[in-house]
Parts: structure tokens; C-alpha cells; sequence
């Protein structure tokens, strides 16, 4: 059985990296990021000056690319979606109805791909207690995993494109009092932003092991990165959408669909990144 090389890295309660003596020599380190997006171990022989990936099973490395393309091509989808309602609103002269219901299809994207990414997290294979192999587990549609950080960021993610679902429900409300426009609309776009930025901190978290930092050389650091990107945007927009009681206006409608539209320019482009993080 291996033994721990060197402290366990991550943050707070979660381990995000851990590395093994291996019985034969040499090392082997299991990051939560490499086994859930690309099923593999980081092994290095004795002697070697750089390190092959030891791959999960052919199951597990199925599981791993159909759940990342479709989580992929779903933010691609449904950002673009979103930029395309933002734009209508900015640009077009179709009434409000037009891009509520082009928000709407893409948010219907969004929770796909908030799902998918949760899958993603529920069904990575695990290391064995030695660390050399990764294991696969029967296929699962849900599980409850808070102390792992990659679980919670997408449960966070996913949890905040159902809120979000909930505001563009409700955009389609007509004869709506402020009250009820900031109370229905206006909340829970800001709660589904809050939680976007929350995933969006532990994932770069996870790929930082701890300590926010530019690894510009790391394709999983560029998709966390332009994910919180467009979150911020998102929020952004949120914050400018607020109707003013006094007026019955937002406070900016100019920031909120500008916000809206290159946030959500930052899940497409976030979204064709990922296709290329896969096994």
C-alpha cells in the first residue's frame, strides 16, 4: 500500500490534491480536477523526469467525455442564447415577451449543463486507498458529497441555474407592481448569480489547491477563469437591473443587458474551452 509522499493540499475541509509513495518506487498524485474531467492519475516512475497519466477503465473514460460534451455544448448553447436575448433587448424592437423567451430556451441549456456537470462530479472514478489505480463506481443519478469541493461547486452551479429559472419564469408575469418585479424577478437573479460566483470560487480553488494564483499554462485554470468572469458579469448585470421604486426604471437597462450579454459570451467561449478538457 502506498503511503502519503507530502501533506494532503487543499483548502479548509477539502483535499484537493494528494500524492503517494507507490510500493514499487515512484509516485502517484490524484487531483480532484484530472480524475473528474480526464479519469487519470498523475504517476511518475523512478528515476522519470516527467509524468504519464494512468487512465480509469474504458467505462468510467466513456462516462467521463459524453457527460463533459454535453456539458460543453449545452453552456455553449445556452450562453449563446442568452447573449442572443441580451441583444434583442439591447437592439431590437420586439416587445420584452421576445427575450424572455430566448432567455428561456437558454436557460433550459444552462440546466443541462449545470446537471451534466454535476454527473460529472457524482460519477468520477476514485483512487484506491494506495492511490496507483482509480476505481469505478455503478453509475449514479445523484449523491450528497458536500466535503468534496468539485461536488459542491457543481451542486452550486447547477442549484443556480434552477434560481435562475425561477426569474425567467417569472419574466413572463405581466402587469407586475415594482414590488413585485424586484421580489420575483429581480431576488432571484441576484440569489442565482450569488451561487454562480460561489461555484466559481471553489473551482478556482480546486485547480489552485488553495492559493488563487495564474497557472496560464492550464487549460482547467482558463475554463474556472472565464466561468467566474462571466459570473461577475452576471452579477453586474443583476446589481444595474434593479427597478428604482421612485421611477419604476432599472437602474441602468444599458449595464444590465451589456452585462448580460458578455457574460454570457464568457460561458460560450468557457464552454468550447471545455470540449477540450475531456479524457
Amino acid at each position: 500500500m502506498g503511503q502519503p509522499e507530502q501533506p494532503v493540499e487543499g483548502f479548509g475541509p477539502f483535499t484537493t490534491r494528494v500524492a503517494w509513495h507507490l510500493p514499487g518506487g515512484g509516485t502517484a498524485v490524484w487531483e480532484s480536477r484530472l480524475a473528474r474531467r480526464r479519469g487519470a492519475l498523475a504517476v511518475r516512475a523512478p528515476g522519470a523526469d516527467h509524468d504519464r497519466h494512468a487512465r480509469a477503465d474504458g467505462v468510467a473514460i466513456g462516462r467521463l467525455r459524453r457527460l463533459n460534451a454535453i456539458a460543453a455544448t449545452a453552456f455553449i448553447i445556452g450562453g449563446a442564447l442568452f447573449a442572443a436575448g441580451a441583444g434583442t433587448a439591447r437592439f431590437a424592437s420586439g416587445n420584452a415577451v421576445d427575450s424572455a423567451s430566448i432567455y428561456f430556451a437558454g436557460g433550459l441549456f444552462f440546466n443541462t449543463g449545470g446537471y451534466a456537470s454535476l454527473l460529472q462530479a457524482v460519477n468520477a472514478p476514485r483512487p484506491t486507498v494506495g492511490g496507483h489505480v482509480l476505481v469505478t463506481h455503478p453509475w449514479r443519478w445523484w449523491s450528497y458529497e458536500p466535503m468534496r469541493p468539485d461536488w459542491l461547486s457543481a451542486f452550486l452551479l447547477f442549484t443556480g441555474t434552477l434560481v435562475f429559472g425561477v426569474n425567467l419564469l417569472d419574466s413572463f408575469l405581466q402587469g407586475l407592481s415594482v414590488q413585485q418585479v424586484n421580489r420575483l424577478i429581480w431576488v432571484p437573479d441576484v440569489v442565482g448569480c450569488l451561487l454562480f460566483l460561489a461555484s466559481g470560487h471553489l473551482a478556482l480553488l480546486e485547480v489552485c489547491h488553495g492559493r488563487p494564483r495564474l497557472l496560464l499554462r492550464n487549460l482547467g485554470w482558463w475554463i474556472v477563469a472565464v466561468n467566474q468572469l462571466g459570473s461577475v458579469l452576471f452579477m453586474v448585470s443583476a446589481l444595474a437591473a434593479f427597478t428604482r421604486p421612485a421611477t419604476g426604471s432599472p437602474v441602468n437597462a444599458a449595464i444590465a443587458n451589456w452585462g448580460t450579454l458578455t457574460g454570457a459570451l464568457c460561458f460560450c467561449v468557457s464552454g468550447i474551452l471545455q470540449l477540450f478538457e475531456r479524457p
